[in-house]
């Protein structure tokens, strides 16, 4: 069995992952042609990555000229505590208040700590930035995967 077999993530620990980090970095193709890479909060939903976002943001309008990203979601410090997973995508970008507005409200909840749930004039405030913003979701086309703690100190 190859190395890199014996290190990548099973589907439960990638999910894992996902479900736990809090920062995913996009790699998208920026207006000349150059990678443009930002960190970004995001909304695990059933495995995939969901970002909430300003419509005229940089990074949705890449993705409008070309729908191709690269997600990168890690954690570790030293060599040995190294995992991650690097996805491939294709970016699905949603303007309908019905899809954009739950989603900025579950990031809002995810990153809020102590916060379970908007209500009155918090809820329409977010309700009123929706407006603005657009939600995208990435659908996966190829994942690696890597945890150097399997490697056991051997490299």
């Amino acid at each position: 069995m190859s190395l890199r077999a014996e290190i990548q993530l099973s589907e439960d620990e990638r999910r894992e992952l996902i479900d736990t980090e809090r920062v995913v970095g996009v790699g998208s193709f920026g207006p000349r042609g150059w990678p443009h890479l930002m960190p970004l909060w995001y909304v695990p939903r059933d495995g995939e990555v969901w970002i909430y976002t300003y419509a005229k943001s940089q990074k949705v309008r890449n993705l409008e000229r070309d729908p191709r990203a690269t997600l990168l979601i890690e954690t570790g410090h030293e060599y040995s505590e190294l995992r991650g997973v690097m996805v491939e995508v294709e970016a699905e970008i949603h303007r309908d208040i019905e899809t954009v507005f739950p989603l900025g409200e579950e990031l809002t909840l995810r990153y809020a700590d102590g916060i379970d749930s908007l209500e009155g004039d918090a809820r329409e405030a977010l309700k009123a930035q929706a407006a603005k913003r657009v939600a995208v979701r990435f659908r996966a086309l190829r994942t690696a995967t890597w945890d150097h703690r399997k490697l056991g100190g051997a490299y």
